[in-house]
C-alpha cells in the first residue's frame, strides 16, 4: 500500500482516502473469505435468499411474457447488491471490533443509519429501473414491437436476427456506463453509512472521489465481481449462494482499506 492520501470532509471528522496498490482486491477477496467461514450462517443465509429471489424475478418476467427484460433485470437486480448486502458489512464491522456476531444482529443492520440506507437504496434502485427502461427501449428499437417469440423460440429467433450483434454492441455499452455509475456510487459509500454516522450524499461523494483516486484497483475489483458474479449465474443463480456473501465481506474490507 502506499502511502499517499487524498482527504475529504465528513461528519464524524476528516475522512482520509487511502490509494491502495493494484493488487489489492486480492487481499480483501482473502479477508472476505475469512469472514464468512467464521460466520457460515449468516453468509449463506443471505446468499440463498438472494438465489430465491433471482428464481423469482426470472419466473415472474416468464409468466408476464417479458422474456427480452430477463438478462436486464437479472443485471440490473445486481446493481442493488450492495444495499441488500448491509448485513453482512456489519458482520464484518463487529468481527472486526471483536463483538458478538448473529445473524438477528446482522438483519438489523439497517436500523444503524436507517434513513440514509434508505435514500441510497432509492438511489440504486432509479438506476436500476432506468437500466431496465433502457433495455427495453433498445430492444423495441433494434427488433421491433412486433418481436414475440416463444421462449424456446427466442434464440433461434434471435440468432437469425441481423440485428443482435449492433443491439448486443450498444446494450452492452449503456449497460457499461450505468453499471460504472452504480460501482462508483456504491463501491465504499453503504459500508460507510453502516459504519458511521454520515449523509447519504456525503458517502456517494466520498464513494466516488475513492474509486477516481484508485481507479486502477476499483477497476480491477469491479472485474473480479463481474466474473465472480457471472460464473455464478451460470448454473440456475446457485453460485450466488456463495459469491454474495464473499463480496459482501470483501467490500467491507476495501471499504476499511481505502477510507480512513
Amino acid at each position: 500500500m502506499t502511502t499517499e492520501t487524498a482527504e475529504a470532509a465528513a461528519p464524524a471528522g476528516r475522512v482520509q482516502i487511502q490509494v491502495v496498490s493494484n493488487d489489492r482486491p486480492w487481499t480483501w477477496l482473502e479477508a472476505g473469505w475469512r469472514d464468512l467461514m467464521a460466520t457460515p450462517h449468516i453468509g449463506f443465509f443471505y446468499g440463498g435468499a438472494v438465489v430465491v429471489a433471482g428464481w423469482a424475478l426470472v419466473l415472474l418476467l416468464i409468466a408476464a411474457g417479458a422474456l427480452w427484460a430477463v438478462l436486464p433485470a437479472v443485471a440490473g437486480f445486481f446493481l442493488v447488491g450492495p444495499v441488500v448486502a448491509a448485513g453482512l458489512y456489519e458482520t464484518s464491522r463487529r468481527r472486526e471490533k471483536g463483538e458478538a456476531v448473529s445473524l438477528g444482529i446482522a438483519l438489523q443492520a439497517f436500523r444503524r443509519n436507517a434513513p440514509q440506507l434508505a435514500l441510497m437504496g432509492a438511489v440504486l434502485l432509479i438506476i436500476n429501473l432506468f437500466w431496465v427502461r433502457m433495455a427495453g427501449l433498445l430492444f423495441a428499437v433494434f427488433f421491433g414491437l412486433g418481436f414475440s417469440p416463444t421462449l424456446e423460440q427466442l434464440p433461434g429467433a434471435l440468432l437469425r436476427s441481423d440485428q443482435l450483434l449492433p443491439f448486443l454492441i450498444v446494450g452492452t455499452g449503456v449497460g457499461f456506463v450505468l453499471a460504472s455509475i452504480a460501482f462508483a456510487v456504491s463501491a465504499v459509500s453503504i459500508p460507510m453509512l453502516v459504519d458511521r454516522d454520515i449523509s447519504a450524499i456525503e458517502a456517494i461523494v466520498i464513494s466516488i472521489k475513492a474509486t477516481l483516486d484508485n481507479w486502477r484497483a476499483m477497476a480491477f475489483w469491479a472485474g473480479l465481481i463481474v466474473v465472480f458474479t457471472a460464473m455464478a449465474l451460470v448454473p440456475f443463480f446457485l453460485g450466488l449462494a456463495l459469491v454474495l456473501p464473499l463480496i459482501g465481506h470483501a467490500t467491507w474490507h476495501a471499504y476499511r482499506d481505502i477510507v480512513r
